[in-house]
């Protein structure tokens, strides 16, 4: 039997909400199968982050090339690589191996509270990466960062993903979570020529820890499976908020989306 496949480099999240974790998971209910490269290994629960410890970027190469060389690739997506050592590495091998047209970046730079995990010559490094993909999904705050462009409304939105637009990347996807009032959860799509709002209905849940890593991982399947990448866009939009639907409650903090609805469903 035949299978797409598909590709996470993201870190390891031991709370399993988020990270290779999350990204595995959803790649597995789109019916394909799931590949990683870990870049960075965290201790982490609903609560916080307690520790991160960054593999080395020669060990992140190598796990991208034992997969892409032997079992093909047709989806892959970034996630958290901490730092430029790494991102060089990642960009190198996307290089190598023609990934591009297949990449979707989600630039893990800031969360969705607005703190900064990246520092600023990683930031540059992730400004390289960009133009490599067919698709960056940043989040209100990080999308601030890259375009330089206080975000508040909507036509700020536009502005920030017309100016990510220009570093090379074939679509952008500001996304709204972090936005407030009628504004939360409303998606600017950019292509260089159509903006787009997306939107589904808001769902009321601190359970939201992985958001961004699912969307990108969902994205990063369909694509594997052969969809269109605005097709992809909305359809991962829709299965985040079904997750977010049947979100889990564990622990004291966010606990994760649930991931495996459609199963439940059956």
């Amino acid at each position: 039997m035949n299978c797409p496949t598909a590709l996470t480099i993201a870190g390891s999240d031991s709370g399993g909400g988020a990270g290779i974790q999350a990204d595995l998971r959803t790649f597995a209910l789109n019916c394909v199968h799931g590949m990683s490269a870990i870049t960075c290994v965290t201790a982490q629960n609903t609560i916080g982050v307690q520790r991160v410890d960054a593999l080395p970027p020669e060990a992140v190469s190598a796990q991208i090339e034992s997969v892409v060389s032997d079992m093909g690739v047709q989806g892959v997506k970034t996630g958290m690589m901490l730092n430029s050592g790494i991102i060089q590495g990642v960009k190198s091998a996307i290089e190598a191996y023609q990934l591009e047209e297949r990449l979707v970046v989600d630039p893990v730079m800031v969360s969705r509270s607005g703190a900064q995990l990246l520092d600023d010559t990683a930031i540059e490094q992730l400004k390289q990466l960009i133009p490599l993909a067919c698709l960056v999904t940043p989040n209100r705050y990080e999308a601030q960062l890259l375009s330089g462009i206080e975000i508040k409304t909507i036509d700020d939105m536009k502005r920030a993903a017309e100016t990510i637009y220009t570093y090379g990347v074939k679509a952008v996807l500001v996304k709204g979570g972090a936005m407030l009032g009628e504004n939360r959860g409303v998606d600017v799509w950019f292509d260089g020529e159509t903006f787009d709002l997306l939107k589904t209905k808001s769902v009321e849940t601190k359970n939201n820890h992985g958001t961004g890593c699912t969307l990108s991982a969902s994205i990063a399947a369909k694509i594997a499976l052969g969809k269109d990448l605005k097709t992809a866009v909305v359809e991962s939009k829709n299965y985040v908020t079904r997750a977010l639907e049947s979100a889990l409650d564990l622990g004291e903090g966010n606990g994760p989306l649930g991931h495996f609805f459609p199963l439940l469903e059956k």
